[in-house]
């Protein structure tokens, strides 16, 4: 593995785009925030594979469908190339718990384990960046650091924390 191989995995809702309390169905009510853009540039320009791990248990009770997930997704890699920022991957479990037990589900692992394993990335170089404690779980699960922030909250000051400790290793 390349030791400089670094990731900041994301949460979608409340992360990137406002979270809403409920389900974001609609394409209409997906409204990126407005750090998000110069937060992931910055990121992108150090050096960082940028990737979303979510849940989205809304496919699962039939509110949207991954077709409108996807629409939602090229509305938003639309709207960071405005601004040089390409993410690297958005990683996604459609299931929701009342269906059963599903092991990419945050706080499962399995998408960071496979995101970790496609692009060879060094998850003690890497940071997770989420609004509940379930994403963070899932990236600790790896080894990956985590940074728990409020709701909708802007993460670009925690910025300097990864740049730092980049440089340490």
């Amino acid at each position: 593995m390349n030791k400089q191989t670094k990731a900041v995995f994301l949460d979608r809702d409340g992360v990137i785009n406002h979270e809403v309390g409920d389900y974001i169905m609609r394409l209409e009510d997906f409204k990126i925030l407005p750090h998000v853009f110069s937060g992931l540039k910055k990121l992108q320009d150090a050096g960082y594979l940028l990737i979303v791990i979510t849940n989205q248990g809304g496919i699962a009770k039939g509110f949207y469908s991954h077709q409108t997930f996807q629409t939602m997704h090229q509305y938003l890699d639309a709207e960071l190339a405005k601004h040089e920022v390409v993410l690297t991957e958005v990683f996604y479990c459609p299931h929701h718990p009342f269906s059963g037990e599903c092991l990419c589900r945050k706080p499962g692992s399995l998408l960071v384990e496979k995101a970790i394993s496609k692009y060879h990335i060094n998850p003690a170089n890497s940071w997770f960046i989420g609004d509940k404690q379930r994403d963070i779980d899932a990236g600790n699960a790896v080894g990956v650091n985590g940074i728990l922030i409020e709701p909708n909250e802007d993460w670009t000051p925690h910025i300097q924390q990864f740049l730092s400790a980049a440089n340490l290793n």
